[in-house]
């Protein structure tokens, strides 16, 4: 079975940094983290810190063409995505396999129209959210990289060995669910609700957990989501809601989703991966998306 010695990760935020940082202590030698030039002088100026500890990974710009990674982990956010689908070209071989951690139902699409579906995996991160401001990250360690394949894309089921073996070795926490697609929509069913209402809101996911109102709506929103799954052929959607229901009420109630901390800090926000995607799935399947349509309109307005 194949061996994974080199690890390409390319975006170092809330998330990138986790698996970052956790590989880094197990082998330095073994990790490249992709950056552009303003990004490098920019780290080497202000280097990002997590949980207190500097980071200072070995950095690779897109245009060296003398390293070949055996896992790349793609952890940027939405809008980065295209530039990295291009930046990672010197450093893909025919057997590299590509992770995606970003939210949402469509990174993989994108990635496999480049490179194809035989090593891109199906994944996404579930936890606590980490909390960053600026170039400081943390997170208190709870979370794992829920990961398989889509069996009509014809990705090489054995790449799922290799990455679980490797995730043991360095022990990075994951799950490998016998339906990866219904769990890929339940993780986007808990994004597309409680990101965009706590990003329009500004509520901590304490405050969404204790006000029934906030719960009525999400429930809302994630039956437009259910809807979307259902026609897009995910089985088994029964009880999705109450599945998703329970991840939602084991968020720490201090903690904040990714898109809210992006409205306060004032990035851009990834609505055009959460209700962006439901509306245009919608009218594929000609399923009304009322919510989701009010969403983006506010998430828009909020000036960023």
């Amino acid at each position: 079975m194949k061996e994974i010695k080199n690890i390409l990760i390319c975006g170092i935020g809330a998330v990138g940094a986790i698996y970052a940082n956790k590989i880094h202590e197990y082998d330095s030698k073994a990790l490249k983290v992709l950056v552009d030039k303003k990004r490098l002088e920019n780290y080497k100026k202000n280097p990002k810190t997590f949980n207190g500890k500097v980071l200072d990974f070995d950095y690779i710009l897109p245009e060296i063409s003398d390293y070949k990674a055996d896992l790349i982990i793609i952890a940027t956010k939405f809008d980065g995505l295209c530039d990295v689908v291009k930046n990672i070209k010197n450093f893909v071989k025919e057997d590299t396999i590509i992770m995606s951690l970003l939210n949402g139902v469509t990174s993989e699409e994108i990635i496999a129209r480049k490179y194809g579906w035989n090593h891109t995996l199906i994944s996404y991160f579930i936890g606590h959210s980490a909390m960053r401001s600026n170039n400081v990250i943390t997170h208190d360690g709870t979370g794992d990289i829920v990961f398989g394949i889509n069996p009509a894309m014809g990705t090489a089921p054995e790449d799922i060995e290799t990455v679980k073996n490797f995730f043991n070795k360095v022990g990075i926490a994951y799950r490998t669910p016998d339906d990866m697609m219904r769990a890929y929509w339940l993780k986007f069913m808990l994004n597309v609700s409680a990101n965009q209402l706590s990003a329009i809101m500004r509520l901590t996911f304490g405050d969404m957990q204790s006000n029934p109102k906030s719960i009525e709506l999400l429930q809302k929103i994630m039956d437009e989501v259910l809807q979307i799954a259902k026609a897009e052929g995910v089985q088994n959607t029964d009880t999705m809601i109450e599945e998703a229901m329970v991840g939602f009420n084991g968020m720490i109630p201090e903690g904040k989703t990714s898109m809210l901390q992006d409205v306060e800090a004032g990035r851009k926000t990834e609505v055009e991966m959460f209700a962006g995607t439901i509306i245009e799935l919608g009218k594929k399947h000609n399923i009304p998306t009322p919510y989701n349509l009010v969403m983006k309109d506010m998430i828009e307005s909020i000036k960023r």
